[in-house]
């Protein structure tokens, strides 16, 4: 459909099948948007506001929680007004933008969860050199480095995906401007922007992930071989995290894009994207919090001291 000016709108479908749980669910989304807003603002001020915890393993923490907060807005904003909307559009240019940004934050996060396990391995396997290996610069640099490959690096496939034509359905049967529900819209022959997003995916996966496993291959060996028990528990304790946090990436991403077509349905595709895109990061600071002893006892102290001033 196209408007007044000649745009290409789109009509976002959302959770249109089930009109009897719009109430409900808007109650819920954001109710889980604000806690993601929350969470994540609580690690990046515990963080800001304690002298101790200015270490690289904060600073990528810190990122990672700014990550989690702008992927959540391009999304979670737009669908909550979409729920009382007549007839939710978007344009044919911020669906694309939508695509885009989503993309590159999937992509931002695979490389800082790479730095980070780097950071982990430099700590524990080299701690000698730690402070000259992850130095300020050297921090900043790896920080800006993921951001910017991740942001540039979809750019081809939009641009691929902005020359489609669409003349099937201007119904985009999501919540927000998901790649195989736009791709699903177009009469023009998909298959080469499927194939190029496939593969870059499995490239930058299989890649960061094998990094990964190989820094945590060598952090276990020097655990195992330490001399200190409790050193050695401490240094994984360290770990303990990030780990989890790996496996809730990759295993949502996994469940998301990775399956045979017999398991594909509209409904379930829009079900696990919320893996990603609201268990991910309202899991993130969560799991940080808990696993992370001196962050656990900043976040108590800092809520003790705010509880005693209201008082």
């Amino acid at each position: 459909m196209e408007d007044a000016n000649g745009t290409m709108d789109f009509l976002i479908l959302g959770f249109s099948e089930v009109p009897q749980l719009k109430g409900p669910l808007f109650g819920v989304f954001l109710v889980i948007y604000l806690a993601i807003l929350t969470g994540n603002l609580l690690i990046v001020t515990a963080v800001y506001i304690t002298p101790r915890l200015y270490t690289p393993m904060y600073f990528f923490l810190t990122n990672l929680s700014f990550l989690d907060m702008f992927s959540s807005t391009i999304i979670f904003p737009k669908m909550l007004a979409d729920f009382y909307l007549e007839s939710p559009r978007i344009s044919l240019f911020q669906c694309l933008a939508q695509m885009h940004i989503f993309i590159a934050m999937i992509g931002v996060e695979f490389f800082l969860l790479t730095v980070m396990a780097f950071d982990r391995y430099a700590a524990i396997c080299n701690p000698l050199h730690y402070m000259s290996t992850m130095s300020r610069n050297a921090c900043i640099q790896l920080s800006v480095g993921s951001w910017t490959v991740g942001i540039i690096a979809p750019t081809p496939y939009t641009v691929i995906a902005s020359r489609l034509s669409f003349c099937r359905s201007h119904q985009v049967n999501h919540f927000f401007c998901d790649v195989t529900a736009l791709l699903d819209l177009s009469c023009t022959n998909t298959r080469h922007v499927e194939t190029l997003n496939y593969v870059c995916a499995a490239v930058v996966a299989t890649t960061t992930l094998g990094f990964i496993l190989a820094s945590y291959i060598n952090i276990i060996s020097a655990i195992v071989n330490m001399k200190s028990k409790d050193g050695g528990q401490k240094a994984f304790s360290t770990c303990a995290s990030h780990l989890t946090v790996v496996i809730l990436f990759y295993g949502a991403l996994f469940f998301m894009y990775i399956r045979p077509p017999s398991m594909y349905s509209v409904e379930q595709n829009k079900l696990l994207s919320l893996l990603y895109i609201a268990l991910t990061p309202l899991c993130n600071p969560i799991v940080y919090s808990l696993k992370n002893q001196e962050l656990k006892r900043t976040l108590l102290k800092a809520t003790c001291m705010q509880v005693m001033r209201e008082r």
